[in-house]
């Protein structure tokens, strides 16, 4: 097949369509310098993925289709297939399509709008899109070509134990003899998800015995991270070029090229946890327009993780610490704090908090009196210091970095207002456990965290000689629980019999229902599992069916 293929992996801001019609001429003109015949865009390239209820703005679909008409008068003598969104002209149903458009000759050639739209997990496209009847391929260059997009290449009966929907576009396509399939797309990080893509995209490959070319975008929007990792595969499935993970990449493919020797998908998966994160870190602050950030040190591990991978992201000198110490705090956190930050090179600041704590003691007392001291005055001072956070953030214009884990947030071991404050949630789809292993990974050449985080008792320091296990079970027992609730969706029953206590179980169990009202109103945290809490796990707050 005499065909000089291009993979434009780019990273478009969600509605910023002038921005990404600038960032997409100048991946034109590279493919147009190396000789492209057909470059190809992922997955909504125009506009951005997920653009969510800005599709419901009619001034956004108009600058969209402007947006398409300019690119297309600007594509040299080569095709581009970009994605973008169109009306749905064949009324009834919902007024939009999520279309992938072949632009060639200075006009818009060919569309064919997604056939499978999700609606599960972090997917909500029934709630915007149509889907059309059926899916047709197109003829580029003499070579006939299926494209397809994202969710449609997911649904083959032959990979899946279980498909979610009753037709598979790539069958659909296979029929009308093409030669190729294109499938571009937007599909989200998450552990271990790159190499299930590669396997799923390359056993379609084999199956029909045809290439395929899968492009995804990378970069972070709100919650969701895209890791890129673009690739061409033979007709055997074999890789013949992949694009980088977790950047901008632009890759030629010369179709009928011999395949290099393995896919380079097996990136270790603390390695690409990092990067992850340090992605969506960089693309959270800077899209949502902050330069610096700002963030609380305890001395614990979840805050030295997180200043951690704040500077590594967005550089020593827009990182900001705060350590906020009490008559509970030990010696050694507030040692460990500002050895950290002494090590990190950030600016940091203390301000003590026990003379605020005691004013609220003191203009709280009538109120109660009668009533001994309990979570209140613990919640308190993590009041006291979430205000203080945000009182700098709003002076300094720096974004605050909330620093709770995934196994905290699950139990409600948060404070409302408090510990829960701020702009981002870097850390809140790690368990603990898992807090630690990435902590460790990152201090394996050079000691930046330092030691001490990681051996001592983690601990609120809330009161006296508090301690997280006074009130949660083992955090490796707690998150195996967890994993197997939230993430495998499994009831009590299937737990315990995996050999955990049945009250230990029903405890956790009813912990993570009752505290839904605190994730309700947690800032938005990076998704890195397969069930992130956020707007990918969707639980009603006042309910009572329990596991």
């Amino acid at each position: 097949m005499e065909l000089r293929v291009g993979i434009a992996q780019i990273n478009p801001t969600v509605g910023d369509i002038s921005g990404n019609l600038e960032k997409m001429k100048r991946f034109i003109s590279t493919a147009s310098n190396a000789r492209v015949d057909l470059l190809i865009f992922p997955e909504l390239s125009v506009v951005g993925y997920p653009p969510m209820d800005i599709l419901e703005k009619e001034g956004f679909i108009r600058e969209t289709l402007a947006a398409v008409d300019e690119l297309a008068r600007h594509v040299p003598a080569m095709g581009v297939i970009v994605g973008f969104v169109q009306k749905n002209l064949k009324l009834p149903g919902m007024p939009l399509l999520n279309c992938a458009g072949l632009l060639y000759g200075g006009r818009l050639v060919f569309t064919q709008a997604k056939m499978l739209l999700p609606s599960y997990d972090v997917f909500d496209e029934t709630r915007y899109f149509q889907p059309p009847d059926r899916i047709t391929a197109t003829t580029f260059s003499t070579v006939p070509m299926g494209i397809s997009i994202c969710e449609d290449i997911w649904n083959d009966k032959d990979f899946w134990e279980r498909r979610l929907y009753p037709t598979d576009p790539v069958k659909e396509l296979v029929k009308q003899n093409i030669r190729m399939i294109i499938n571009i797309s937007a599909s989200p990080y998450s552990l271990g998800k790159g190499r299930l893509r590669y396997e799923m995209i390359a056993s379609v490959a084999k199956k029909y015995s045809l290439p395929v070319i899968y492009v995804n975008q990378v970069g972070g929007n709100d919650s969701l991270i895209f890791d890129g990792g673009s690739f061409a595969l033979d007709d055997q499935g074999s890789l013949i070029a992949q694009a980088k993970r977790f950047d901008e990449d632009f890759q030629v493919v010369d179709m009928g090229k011999l395949p290099t020797s393995e896919p380079g998908i097996d990136e270790d998966e603390l390695g690409s946890l990092h990067r992850a994160l340090l992605l969506g870190i960089r693309d959270y602050v800077h899209k949502t327009g902050f330069t610096r950030v700002i963030l609380g040190l305890s001395g614990g591990i979840d805050s030295s993780l997180t200043c951690l991978l704040a500077v590594q992201a967005l550089g020593r000198e827009n990182v900001h610490g705060v350590l906020m110490p009490s008559a509970f705090s030990s010696q050694g956190s507030v040692t460990d704090a500002r050895a950290l930050a002494e090590r990190l090179g950030i600016s940091y600041r203390i301000i003590p908090i026990e003379d605020i704590f005691a004013c609220f003691r003191r203009a709280l007392a009538s109120a109660f009196e009668g009533r001994g001291e309990d979570v209140t005055e613990e919640n308190l001072q993590a009041r006291i210091r979430g205000t203080i956070l945000m009182a700098l953030s709003n002076k300094y214009g720096a974004l605050l970095l909330t620093t709770g884990n995934k196994s905290e947030l699950a139990m409600g071991y948060c404070t409302l207002y408090g510990d829960m404050a701020g702009g981002l949630a870097v850390i809140s789809d790690l368990p603990k456990t898992l807090v630690y292993r990435l902590a460790e990974y990152l201090n394996g050449e050079k000691e930046l965290i330092p030691p001490a985080v990681f051996t001592k008792p983690p601990s609120a320091e809330l009161r006296p000689d508090q301690k997280d296990e006074d009130s949660l079970p083992p955090y490796a027992v707690l998150d195996e629980i967890l994993l197997a609730y939230i993430e495998e969706n499994k009831g009590k029953e299937d737990i315990v019999k995996q050999g955990f206590d049945p009250l230990l179980v029903k405890d956790i169990l009813e912990k993570v229902d009752r505290n839904e009202y605190k994730r309700r109103q947690s800032p938005p945290g990076l998704r890195v599992t397969s069930k992130a809490f956020g707007f990918g796990r969707r639980m009603p707050i006042a309910q009572r069916f329990h596991h």
